[in-house]
């Protein structure tokens, strides 16, 4: 495992438990060269799940992705990454609970944005946003108007 510091390889493990209700090891390293400690994860590998975009092509699951635009939409909001993490983990078992190969974006992309309502409204709104590709300030007016009805 390379430093995410250094780039070294040299790493060792100084500590190992299970972690996320026991289906994933979580490890502390050390970096041999600049002595800063990381965490790990290491989850059992399964079939990868394939995602189908809109444009009908393919690819492989990819986590990152949904961190990334939730991160965004997060920006300046009182939320925590353990409740990010959380979250996209609560997302990630539903996805694969599903027990389908594929699962369309549209439906990863209607989870976060449930998700996202119940932790954040102005996360919410901004992931909308980008997500439903508002065109002008009236399909933003009318997803507020949602939201304040309930």
């Amino acid at each position: 495992m390379k430093c995410p510091y250094c780039n070294e390889a040299d790493t060792k493990v100084i500590d190992s438990r299970p972690a996320d209700e026991n289906s994933s090891i979580r490890r502390r390293r050390q970096c041999g060269a600049c002595k800063k400690r990381f965490t790990t994860y290491e989850k059992l590998e399964t079939m990868p799940l394939m995602v189908i975009k809109k444009d009908r092509s393919r690819e492989v699951y990819d986590r990152s992705k949904i961190e990334a635009g939730v991160v965004r939409s997060c920006h300046k909001r009182p939320v925590s990454t353990e409740q990010i993490n959380g979250m996209i983990d609560e997302i990630e078992n539903q996805v694969f609970n599903m027990e389908a190969r594929e699962v369309e974006t549209s439906v990863i992309g209607e989870l976060v944005m449930e998700s996202l309502k119940n932790l954040d409204e102005v996360a919410y709104v901004r992931f909308a946003s980008v997500y439903r590709e508002f065109k002008d300030v009236n399909t933003f007016m009318e997803e507020l108007g949602k939201l304040l009805k309930k």
